[in-house]
């Protein structure tokens, strides 16, 4: 199998296996981000996700894209627990500075770390961290299949963020001989909007379904979105914003941005006589936003159109990052 998430049919099946109760009202599912649970009247909202794909800043992403996958069910995160494998031959700093990390970052979203399990790990050539995040619905539910044919897709600030970052901080001598250290600098910026928290607390007075597009960047987020509500979809390549960094590294790279890891862009489905709306509370926010498509019944239709030609938006195998970290 290639590096990332198992391919969809594999899970499925071992989904299968898994034993499920009555208290749980979402449970484990191919592409959903997060599993909710009834508990004594409350729904208790929970996420678990590694870092993988980036050996620096790892306690950083961590707390915030476990909170990503929280909020997109319209809860706010508030425990966190968080493991941390080390390699063998670890100084005692790296942990201090991972656990920092969590530190630092959870309380800045108001959240509690818990608990957790901290090694040192044979076989590892970098760190890794799994985390995960509990919530408590504060409203309704948003749950992932909720998307409705005709729907409005918006997505926020732009695709690719978390990938041009991380690809940016990992060959950043090589990416600065190329492009300055200008440019460079901009695009390893980007993980400071990798938090979708804002924009998922505004968007889920309005929204039917939500989305945080991790490994398999916006084309997989899309995927994932119309599977889970048994959906086709079309979205114009012209909408899609893209910045300028993220444009010109995967052009060095030859890399499909909408394959890439696009955590802090957050997708929408959002009934259309409430898109204008949703994305002028999202702008006046500070929080870019643009409505690049619709759901449609058709869930065998799944396009993207380029001018005035529409071709199938194929589901990517892999996410590009990993051919370049």
């Amino acid at each position: 199998m290639l590096p990332g998430k198992v391919p969809p049919e594999l899970l499925v099946r071992l989904l299968s296996l898994l034993p499920i109760g009555e208290e749980v009202l979402i449970g484990p599912g191919e592409g959903l981000d997060f599993a909710a649970l009834m508990a004594d009247g409350e729904v208790i909202v929970v996420s678990t996700d590694p870092i993988t794909g980036s050996g620096r800043r790892i306690g950083f992403y961590a707390v915030h894209v476990n909170a990503n996958d929280v909020a997109v069910s319209g809860a706010r995160p508030r425990w966190f627990l968080t493991t941390i494998l080390l390699p063998e031959g670890a100084d005692e700093g790296l942990a201090e500075e991972i656990v920092a990390e969590i530190a630092e970052n959870s309380e800045k979203i108001g959240v509690s770390v818990v608990g957790g399990h901290t090694e040192v790990t044979p076989g590892l050539n970098r760190p890794i961290v799994v985390g995960t995040m509990i919530g408590v619905a504060e409203g309704k539910l948003i749950r992932p299949d909720g998307a409705r044919p005709g729907d409005a897709i918006v997505l926020t600030k732009w695709a690719a963020l978390e990938g041009t970052a991380i690809i940016a901080e990992e060959r950043r001598e090589e990416l600065v001989d190329a492009f300055g250290e200008e440019l460079i600098g901009r695009a390893i910026g980007f993980l400071e909007m990798i938090s979708v928290l804002r924009e998922a607390m505004i968007a889920r007075d309005f929204a039917r379904a939500m989305h945080d597009p991790t490994e398999g960047g916006l084309a997989n987020g899309l995927h994932e979105m119309a599977n889970s509500a048994g959906l086709g979809f079309r979205v114009y390549a012209d909408r899609v914003p893209i910045r300028e960094e993220t444009e010109r590294i995967c052009d060095f790279y030859s890399l499909n941005p909408l394959a890439l890891i696009s955590s802090g862009a957050l997708l929408i489905a959002v009934p259309p006589e409430s898109s204008g709306e949703l994305v002028t509370r999202l702008r006046e926010s500070g929080i870019p936003a643009t409505v690049i498509g619709k759901f449609l019944g058709d869930s065998a239709v799944r396009v993207i159109v380029e001018g005035n030609r529409e071709r199938p938006l194929e589901r990517p195998i892999s996410d590009e990052l990993w051919k370049v970290v």
